[in-house]
């Protein structure tokens, strides 16, 4: 692989590492990316600054676009079939709906994220959400959050609505499940940074847990 164009990445986000000056995948995200976009489950290890956080940025997030894309096309054309329907029985046009405030309690509703993201540290959650925000800044509908201790946890909740994609650390991730803040069940990418120091530093269990609570999950990739 000589370009990222090479690796099938949706349009918009070839243009973000294009404007970040990005042009060639690492050796890493060479092989991790198209098997990533063609769904297979991965195990990956690589050094440190080899790459690796883009390896599997890029392909969740390539996928979490295109299915945006889909379900824009899809209430489009309901909402344009509700219009030729109202016109053809003369009725007033449909309106739509009022977009709500998602950080007003009176609006709250847990957070359903496509993609997750385990991180073993605080530090590295937020360097691997950084790292997602620079990708999408230019696109418009996704939106990344992060969560980790030691931060607020109202600020925390606020930040987790109509999250596409949630960094966190495993402990804080199952405070927020347990209390209803966010839901797993509709998890399709599972992604675990460092799994090999998550064993070392004890979190099996919360790892375990988090793998029952999206066990309806398409992909898992594991990279140390």
């Amino acid at each position: 692989m000589q370009k990222f164009s090479d690796l099938g990445l949706a349009p918009a986000i070839a243009k973000a590492l294009e404007k970040a000056g990005y042009d060639t995948p690492t050796p890493v995200q060479g092989e991790a990316v198209p098997a990533a976009i063609a769904g297979r489950d991965l195990l990956v290890s690589a050094q440190t600054g080899s790459g690796k956080t883009a390896a599997f940025l890029l392909p969740v997030l390539h996928t979490l676009l295109r299915q945006q894309g889909e379900r824009t096309q899809k209430e489009a054309q309901e909402w344009d079939k509700l219009v030729a329907d109202a016109q053809a029985k003369g009725e007033p046009l449909p309106k739509r709906p009022r977009r709500k405030d998602p950080t007003n309690p009176r609006n709250f509703k847990a957070a359903v994220p496509g993609a997750l993201v385990l991180c073993p540290t605080r530090e590295l959650a937020q360097q691997v959400a950084h790292d997602a925000i620079d990708l999408v800044r230019h696109i418009k509908g996704l939106r990344i959050a992060h969560v980790v201790g030691g931060m607020p946890y109202q600020m925390q909740i606020a930040r987790l609505q109509n999250a596409n994609l949630v960094v966190a650390t495993p402990g804080r991730l199952l405070d927020l499940e347990r209390s209803g803040q966010i839901k797993l069940d509709q998890v399709q990418f599972l992604v675990v940074d460092e799994a090999d120091r998550m064993l070392d530093l004890g979190f099996a269990d919360d790892l375990a847990e988090i793998h029952r609570l999206t066990e309806q999950r398409h992909q898992t990739l594991m990279f140390s």
